[in-house]
């Protein structure tokens, strides 16, 4: 009573089958691989740690080489 049997199921796909069509069926089985795949591809590279920078790329990420810049615009007094 709480549980499908098999033939229930079975006339459900049929159903299914019939209103959406098979291409469309694949387009969306398809899409949803895709999308598990990059969740997947997601989550290994998470796990990796981000790469650094070597020393003098990162003083410049940080502002320290954006000084330099500013004063050479800066007009004397």
């Amino acid at each position: 009573m709480g549980s499908f049997s098999l033939w229930h199921w079975l006339v459900v796909l049929l159903i299914v089958v019939l209103i959406f069509g098979t291409k469309r069926l694949k387009n969306v089985g398809h899409d949803i691989g895709e999308a598990v795949k990059g969740f997947r591809k997601g989550m290994r590279d998470e796990d990796k740690p981000q790469a650094r920078l070597p020393d003098e790329s990162r003083k410049d990420a940080t502002g320290a080489g954006s000084e330099s810049a500013e004063r050479k615009d800066e007009q004397p007094r």
